[in-house]
């Protein structure tokens, strides 16, 4: 990537020299553009929200930004891009979003995410760190900016404008308000799960911003808590790609000699996976762990994984992290162990499983959804 600071050269993480996708867009070099031909001061504390994969970080590194994101890969891969690019060690902090977030910001610039709940939250968090001579500065894909997106802006930060187009790129210019009275925030936001769910009916599910469906339970969860399986106790099961951590809580009810490990790439899916657990009393042993799926997980050492794969890598469609998901699994599930898998039909995952285990059954189906089973010989 080419910028007035340097070309470093990026990668996603895990780094696969097969994967076409690049480590920033048009959205990226937009704001880094604007930065360099405007005078805007960047001695302060400048903080980058949402920089998928590191390249707005590693290209100001000089100006000792700090990050947060949500997302355990992309600030791997900020590690790895910072090194590649020579950059000392600390010059760039690394924050989560479940970190505090500075107490003062000069200059706050914005990757709007996917989920408009995350990007409020993450406004709301920050909002009392902005001081009227902030620099706010907002970055997407035209097809990612909506009213919607101008409005939270608005409502939390200040006057908001937007840019002309650039390469199907929008830029965000917010004007901080000293005056405005913000909403308070609605996350973590809770609510009590629906009958007919199996041992999770009625009980209170926690959702932290930007985790899937986080104001209702998903269809195809729905459809995997009604089919989870029965009959063994004393387990050691992961609910892998956790989310707010309802299947795994499943399976501790249902049966509280289980250890069950939560495991998610996401720090916002974790801590609400972790607030679901607690928030129902579950007795036996449980684990939460941020990161690539299964990685760290050792060989052998699994009964059951039960998962329910994404499909999208930010807007890309992409079967790589379901592909590492179930490699992982089949490493880590002892001889006998079993991958649960529940997705959309037209995904084909059958092929997938019968490629990697040598088999695969399906356990329900219906015309959207299909539950598949796959034992590790």
């Amino acid at each position: 990537m080419t910028t007035a600071w340097g070309a470093p050269v990026l990668a996603r993480f895990p780094e696969d020299p097969r994967d076409r996708l690049r480590a920033w867009d048009a959205s990226d070099e937009y704001l880094l553009g604007h930065l360099d031909r405007e005078p805007i001061p960047l001695d302060g504390t400048v903080v980058v929200v949402g920089d998928r994969w590191g390249a707005l970080v590693t290209a100001l590194a000089a100006h000792r930004p700090t990050q947060i994101t949500d997302s355990w890969l992309g600030q791997q891969a900020t590690r790895a891009n910072l090194a590649r690019a020579g950059v000392e060690p600390g010059a760039v902090r690394l924050l989560t979003t479940q970190d505090p977030p500075p107490a003062r910001i000069d200059v706050l610039l914005v990757r709007v995410p996917k989920s408009l709940a995350l990007l409020e939250d993450q406004l709301l968090r920050l909002a009392p760190a902005v001081h009227e001579d902030t620099v706010v500065v907002g970055t997407g894909m035209v097809k990612e900016i909506h009213t919607s997106t101008l409005n939270l802006f608005e409502r939390i930060i200040g006057p908001t404008r937007t840019s002309l187009a650039e390469k199907k790129a929008r830029l965000v210019f917010c004007t901080p308000d000293p005056a405005l009275v913000r909403p308070s925030s609605p996350w973590p936001y809770s609510y009590a799960l629906p009958d007919g769910v199996g041992a999770v009916s009625g009980r209170t599910v926690v959702n932290h911003a930007g985790v899937f469906c986080a104001d209702r339970l998903d269809i195809g969860t729905r459809f995997l808590l009604k089919h989870l399986p029965t009959g063994r106790t004393g387990l050691r099961v992961v609910d892998l790609g956790c989310g707010n951590g309802v299947v795994g809580t499943a399976v501790a009810l249902a049966d509280p000699r289980a250890e069950v490990l939560f495991v998610d790439e996401s720090f916002q899916a974790v801590a609400s996976a972790e607030a679901t657990y607690r928030a129902n009393g579950v007795p036996g042993h449980a684990e939460f762990r941020v990161g690539d799926g299964l990685a760290g997980v050792p060989d052998d050492s699994v009964d059951l994984v039960l998962n329910n794969p994404p499909f999208h890598s930010h807007q890309a469609t992409s079967e790589a992290t379901a592909w590492r998901m179930f490699t992982g699994a089949r490493r880590t599930l002892r001889p006998g162990g079993e991958l649960w898998v529940v997705g959309n039909r037209h995904l084909g995952y059958h092929v997938k499983l019968r490629r990697l285990f040598g088999n695969s059954e399906v356990v329900a189906s219906d015309p959207k959804f299909v539950v598949l089973k796959s034992v590790r010989r």
